[in-house]
């Protein structure tokens, strides 16, 4: 059974039967062929298609148009290629969008919202630190560089406990260890998304382990679409996979590795995400001092 959950509300439904309840044919009609897309956080052609190959089979049996994989080797050439039309689509995460939209216009075609998406920070339940502002001359680690749940929102809770992250604290980016460095002790606490809280502790299930602060729920990961894309391509493209939301979810989902990040209690597909609500991530990264291009 699909965990899928779609939410509309009457607004985003008058708009889906405003745009014609759109088939595959109006979709074909109106868009390019072929359309392509591309992924921030995969290299390489063959984990491209491993990843994402079901959901291209899927996305072109419901509208018509083939959709092209496109490998790419990291964000930066991820924005470039939407900037100059080189690619329609890009799945991408907060930090990325918000990255695009310093180039050039974007829109969301969809987003995968998961409502247990966030930061936390955690620490040994025995230590001595009790707010974030005991990290002063600390060693903390945090993920890897420009995660937005792991480096990003951490390094902003920091800032506004009234730290200087980069100068009170010992910021230790440990990637894949930051949970075994907290476990052996090598740092005082570790800031990551909300699930490394979890890990903490079934991983080290004989240590008590205390969550010292945590985010609200941060936006999901949008499928950023270039905006130069004739608008009623976007629409029909949004109402004909609206349509189709279970099946496009669980052909998204049925891959290993799309399973692993993003099947999780509630999570669900929206097509109708304001690009407004990605402002906080801008926040965030002036808030914490880095930019976005780093």
């Amino acid at each position: 059974m699909s965990t899928f959950r779609l939410r509309a509300t009457s607004a985003a439904i008058a708009a889906i039967c405003f745009a014609g309840a759109a088939t595959a044919q109006s979709v074909a009609d109106v868009c390019p062929a072929p359309l392509r897309m591309a992924d921030t956080g995969i290299e390489g052609m063959g984990d491209l298609t491993e990843a994402f190959g079901p959901f291209a089979e899927t996305f072109e049996e419901l509208t018509g148009v083939e959709l092209a994989l496109y490998s790419l080797s990291n964000r930066t050439a991820a924005g470039t290629a939407l900037q100059f039309d080189e690619v329609e689509f890009v799945f991408a995460g907060p930090s990325e969008f918000v990255l695009f939209q310093q180039l050039a216009e974007m829109d969301i075609l969809f987003s995968i919202v998961r409502p247990h998406y966030g930061s936390s920070f955690v620490v040994k339940a025995d230590s001595d630190i009790q707010t974030l502002a005991d990290l002063k001359g600390k060693r903390v680690a945090l993920k890897d560089v420009g995660s937005t749940s792991g480096h990003i929102f951490p390094m902003m809770l920091m800032a506004d406990a009234g730290l200087d992250p980069e100068r009170d604290a010992e910021i230790i980016m440990a990637g894949d260890a930051r949970i075994q460095v907290l476990i052996n002790g090598d740092v005082d606490a570790m800031g990551g998304g909300n699930k490394d809280w979890d890990a903490v502790r079934s991983q080290d299930p004989d240590t008590e382990y205390r969550l010292l602060a945590q985010t609200d729920t941060l936006p999901g990961d949008p499928v950023v679409m270039r905006a130069t894309l004739p608008q009623d391509c976007r629409d029909a493209l949004r109402a004909t996979l609206a349509e189709h939301a279970d099946e496009l979810w669980d052909s998204l989902t049925v891959t290993d590795r799309n399973a692993d990040k993003f099947i999780e209690r509630d999570a669900y597909m929206s097509f109708e995400t304001d690009p407004a609500i990605y402002d906080v991530v801008r926040m965030a990264y002036d808030v914490a001092g880095i930019a976005l291009d780093d």
